[in-house]
């Protein structure tokens, strides 16, 4: 069955500007996904469980209004220039000094002030899908050259979320994208998702400082630590840090994670080009934003998982580049697979 792709109007900024909201559905009963044009934001994931009930699995918002108001969440959006931080708020490129917007203490946090989570993006079908596109003007939040940035989702027959961003720029820049979408397998308002059990595909791991600033040195071994996922397991305690992922950048997607609610059967297979994953489990949550289930959003309401380049690479020769030159291409792919296990004598 063809993947169907619907749109329809999903409110009005305060200037007038129009926000669409995208369905596209793999079919009765499987996995939706809704899609925002405001901040690309993924609104919705719904995916069945393993007794078929479908359940919706994204933290979010049930109107614009409360996007608008509480972005500092960045609750499913599309972050960029930079995803992550970027430490003191500059960086040098081709023997310059580039001033950005500090947003996060002197730090420049996933692009600054007005990034690409906070604007209303063009939207066109494709085929099993929507692409956002729009132009970052030279200068915005501090970074140079005009960025044509081009985002596309698309859901399979299967029920797979493809996620493809394209960049091209008139001016050398530096360009790191992710999507800031926050998971609970058990269902928005089921809970901590402190018991998902996960495994990730990373060695090694960026320590940081208490400013989220990767500290001087390689990245360091898993091996002895709160950091090993590699084989899975419960999350358990607060996490907001970089993994470096085995294998480094790649031209295709590659099984880089796996998450599993024992509860209620879900499981989420991720693949992604990019060379890190940031795992963060919402700390910053304390019951004050109440999402579409009704119930108010605690820490590890949901897990966000954001493929991506590591944080202060434009600052950090050491990591994989993040420069993007006038000719040249950026191209990141991520993979959502949804799937159930069946019940078994430890999981009822």
């Amino acid at each position: 069955m063809k993947t169907q792709v619907g749109r329809e109007p999903f409110g009005t900024l305060e200037d007038g500007t129009r926000v669409d909201r995208w369905t596209l559905e793999s079919g009765p009963g499987g996995v939706r996904v809704r899609v925002l044009t405001y901040g690309g934001i993924i609104q919705t994931v719904e995916a069945p469980d393993r007794d078929g009930t479908r359940g919706q699995l994204a933290l979010g918002f049930a109107d614009l209004g409360s996007y608008v108001a509480h972005g500092g969440s960045y609750f499913g959006a599309v972050v960029g220039r930079y995803a992550n931080r970027i430490a003191g708020a500059s960086f040098r490129l081709d023997g310059r000094t580039w001033a950005l917007t500090p947003n996060d203490g002197r730090n420049s946090l996933h692009g600054g002030s007005r990034n690409f989570s906070r604007v209303v993006w063009d939207a066109r079908e494709v085929d099993g899908g929507v692409q956002l596109r729009r132009v970052s003007p030279d200068g915005e939040e501090g970074f140079p050259g005009a960025l044509d940035v081009r985002v596309t989702y698309t859901l399979s027959p299967g029920g797979a979320l493809r996620i493809v961003s394209w960049a091209r720029t008139d001016a050398p820049t530096v360009v790191n994208l992710t999507n800031h979408t926050y998971l609970n397998l058990g269902g928005d308002g089921s809970g901590s998702a402190a018991g998902h059990e996960l495994r990730l595909a990373a060695s090694r791991y960026t320590p940081c400082d208490d400013s989220g600033i990767p500290v001087p040195g390689a990245p360091a071994e898993v091996t002895g630590t709160r950091f090993d996922f590699r084989t899975a397991r419960a999350v358990g305690g607060a996490f907001d840090h970089n993994f470096a992922l085995d294998g480094g950048v790649r031209h295709a997607p590659r099984t880089v994670a796996e998450l599993y609610d024992p509860r209620s059967g879900r499981a989420l297979e991720l693949a992604t080009t990019e060379p890190g994953l940031q795992l963060y489990t919402a700390g910053h949550l304390d019951g004050t934003l109440t999402g579409t289930s009704g119930v108010p959003y605690g820490p590890a309401a949901g897990l966000a998982l954001e493929t991506q380049h590591f944080p202060d690479s434009p600052n950090r020769p050491d990591f994989p580049s993040t420069v993007l030159r006038p000719g040249g291409t950026y191209r990141s792919e991520t993979v959502y697979g949804f799937s159930v296990r069946p019940r078994s004598a430890g999981n009822p």
